[in-house]
C-alpha cells in the first residue's frame, strides 16, 4: 500500500484523479445530509414555498464548496490554513434559526431569512476580530479544554447516528425504529468494519464510501430508495444572490454572536481533531487563526450570496482520524463536487436518496473516531485530580443541563427565558465548553497537572 498511495497521506503529494476520487465522493456522501439538512429544516420553520426552498438548498452547498476552496486555497498566515477540512451549512445554528422563524413569523419567509443572514454577516464579523486575536485567546485553550470540547462533539453526534440509523426524522413520526431500518444500518455498520479492519489499500481508505455502497444496494432491493425526484429534477439550475435580501434585527444579531463564537471554539477543536487524527500533532497557532478567518469571511461572503451559517463538519474531520488521507486534491475534488451538487439539482437529488439508516450505520465509526481524538489530546496532560475534575464536571453539566432543557421542553415546561435556552441549552457543546474554559482558569494548575512532553 505504501508504494501506491503514500502521496495520500502527504498534504502537497501527486495523486491521480482515480485516487483522488473515490476518497473525495467518500467526503461529499460524509457531509451531503448534514448540509442539506438543516437547511431544509430552517426552511420548513420559516414557511418558504419549494421553490426557494431549492434554492436555498443549492446555495448551502454551493457556499459550503467555496468556504472549503477559500480556507484550502487562501493566502497563508491571511485567509485560510490549507488543512484538509470540509466546510458545510452546520447544524449548531438550527435551533436558533427555529426560534427566529418563530419570533418574526409575521414578517414572512423571504424576510426571516433575509434577518437570518443579517445576524449571520454581522456574527461573521465579530468572529472574524476573534480570529485576530486568537493568540490572545489561545493559551486559555490548552489541550485540556480542546480535547473536552472535541470530545463533546464526539459524543454530541452519537445521538444524531443512531437517529439515522432508526430512520433520521422526528422519533414520533410513522415507522420510526422499524427492524427494516436497524437491519439496513446494522449491515451498513458491519460492511463498515469489515473494509475498514480487513480491507487493503484503497478498500480501507475509502471504507465509509464503500460501506455506504453495500448499504445503498440493500436499501434499493428493499424498497427504500425512491428515484422518483431524480427524473423529475432539472440538469441545471441558476442562482440568485441577494434573492432573501438582508435585515437586520438586534435579538438576533446578539443570538448569533454566542453562536458563532461557539462554532469558533468547536473549530479549534475539529481543527485540532483534523491535525492530530491526520497529522499526529496539534494545530499551530496559525492554522487555527487563519482557519477562524478564513471561516468568517466565508460567512460574510455566503450572507450576501444566500448561503446559510456555514462551519467546520466533525463527520469528515472523523474521516480524515480514520484513512489518515490528507493529500490537498482529495479535498479540491471534493470541493468541486459540492459545488456541482448545487449546479446541478439532479446529481443533489440523487444523493438525497440515500436513506438515513445508510449515512447512520457508516458514519457512526466516524463520530467514534472524533470522541477518541478527544480523548487523545485530554490525555496528553496527566489525569490529576484537577484535570478529571474539570473534564468530567464541563462533560456531565453539557450533557446534563441538555437533557434537563430537552425534557422541561418537551413536558411544556418554561424556567429559563428562550433566548437563553436557545443559546446554551440547545447544544452540550456550548456549556461543555464555557465550564471547561471558565474551571481551567479559576482551578488552579500544580506542576503535576502541566501537559505532558514527549
Amino acid at each position: 500500500m505504501e508504494n501506491n498511495y503514500s502521496n495520500l497521506f502527504n498534504v502537497n503529494g501527486d495523486v491521480s484523479l482515480k485516487q483522488s476520487l473515490p476518497l473525495a465522493f467518500e467526503h461529499l456522501i460524509a457531509m451531503i445530509a448534514g448540509c442539506i439538512a438543516p437547511t431544509l429544516i430552517f426552511a420548513g420553520a420559516a414557511g418558504l414555498d419549494n421553490a426557494d426552498s431549492i434554492l436555498l438548498v443549492q446555495m448551502s452547498l454551493i457556499g459550503s464548496a467555496l468556504t472549503t476552496l477559500l480556507i484550502l486555497f487562501g493566502p497563508a498566515r491571511l485567509i485560510g490554513n490549507k488543512l484538509p477540512m470540509i466546510y458545510g451549512v452546520s447544524f449548531s445554528y438550527v435551533p436558533t434559526m427555529i426560534a427566529l422563524a418563530g419570533q418574526f413569523e409575521s414578517l414572512g419567509a423571504k424576510n426571516i431569512v433575509a434577518i437570518v443572514l443579517g445576524a449571520q454577516l454581522i456574527a461573521a464579523v465579530v468572529s472574524m476580530i476573534f480570529g485576530y486575536a486568537l493568540k490572545y485567546v489561545l493559551p486559555y485553550f490548552p489541550p485540556l479544554v480542546a480535547g473536552t470540547v472535541v470530545l463533546s462533539i464526539g459524543l454530541s453526534l452519537y445521538p444524531v447516528a443512531l437517529n439515522y440509523m432508526g430512520g433520521g426524522g422526528d422519533l414520533s413520526m410513522p415507522g420510526w425504529g422499524a427492524w427494516q431500518y436497524w437491519f439496513i444500518a446494522g449491515v451498513t455498520l458491519l460492511a463498515n468494519i469489515i473494509f475498514t479492519h480487513f480491507g487493503k489499500g484503497m478498500v480501507s481508505l475509502a471504507s465509509v464510501l464503500l460501506s455506504m455502497i453495500v448499504g445503498y444496494i440493500l436499501a434499493y432491493f428493499m424498497g427504500y430508495v425512491n428515484l422518483t425526484p431524480v427524473s423529475e429534477a432539472s440538469w441545471f439550475s441558476v442562482v440568485r444572490p441577494m434573492y432573501f435580501g438582508i435585515k437586520f434585527e438586534p435579538s438576533a444579531i446578539a443570538a448569533f454572536i454566542i453562536i458563532f463564537i461557539v462554532s469558533c471554539i468547536e473549530g479549534i477543536g475539529d481543527m485540532n481533531s483534523t491535525t492530530i487524527g491526520g497529522m499526529d500533532r496539534p494545530a499551530t497557532s496559525d492554522e487555527l487563526r487563519g482557519g477562524i478567518i478564513g471561516f468568517s469571511l466565508a460567512n460574510i461572503i455566503g450572507a450576501f450570496i444566500g448561503t446559510l451559517p456555514t462551519a467546520t463538519f466533525s463527520q469528515n474531520a472523523g474521516i480524515v482520524s480514520i484513512n489518515k488521507v490528507i493529500n490537498k486534491k482529495v479535498f479540491t475534488t471534493a470541493s468541486i463536487m459540492i459545488l456541482i451538487a448545487g449546479l446541478v439539482p439532479k446529481f443533489s437529488s440523487l444523493l438525497l436518496t440515500i436513506p438515513y439508516p445508510v449515512i447512520g450505520g457508516a458514519t457512526l465509526s466516524v463520530f467514534a473516531a472524533i470522541t477518541m481524538n478527544g480523548i487523545r489530546m485530554i490525555t496528553s496532560q496527566p489525569l490529576s485530580m484537577r484535570n478529571t475534575y474539570i473534564v468530567g464536571v464541563s462533560i456531565a453539566i453539557g450533557f446534563g443541563f441538555t437533557q434537563v432543557v430537552s425534557g422541561a421542553h418537551n413536558a411544556g415546561v418554561t424556567f429559563m427565558p428562550e433566548s437563553l435556552e436557545v443559546a446554551i441549552g440547545s447544544s452540550p457543546v456550548v456549556l461543555t465548553t464555557l465550564f471547561a474554559f471558565f474551571m481551567n482558569i479559576l482551578i488552579p494548575e500544580k506542576e503535576e497537572d502541566k501537559q505532558i512532553k514527549n
